[in-house]
């Protein structure tokens, strides 16, 4: 049985991320940058699934995860990511660790994992 989450439009979160990252000080480019980095897509494929009603289901069959996510750990909403069993699911929470990192004032370096 599948999460309700999954069927959840990814437009209707989008502006959440937006708000808390702009709350902290952040912005929608440095969410657009996290974004495209777990998911490969660019600013106007970002735009166009927050405004066709992609599903978060839809939104990350399309998406080419980075091979470097598997390095996002750490425990989002209580539970370890790289403990989560459903793939789907596991990529959600990847990205909901990355937003939390970047509210919480971490480098971008560190949040895009790089060396």
């Amino acid at each position: 049985m599948g999460h309700r989450i999954f069927t959840m439009s990814f437009g209707s979160v989008y502006p959440l991320y937006v708000a808390k990252l702009e709350r902290k000080g952040r912005t929608r480019a440095e969410l657009d940058e996290v974004i495209g980095w777990l998911t490969g897509f660019d600013e106007s494929a970002i735009r166009e699934r927050v405004a066709d009603g992609t599903t978060f289901e839809q939104f990350f069959a399309g998406a080419t995860l980075n091979p470097d996510a598997a390095l996002i750990t750490g425990v989002i909403c209580g539970v370890r990511v790289e403990e989560i069993d459903d793939p789907l699911m596991q990529k959600i929470r990847y990205l909901d660790k990355l937003v939390d990192e970047l509210a919480r004032g971490k480098a971008m370096e560190k949040v895009l994992r790089s060396a």
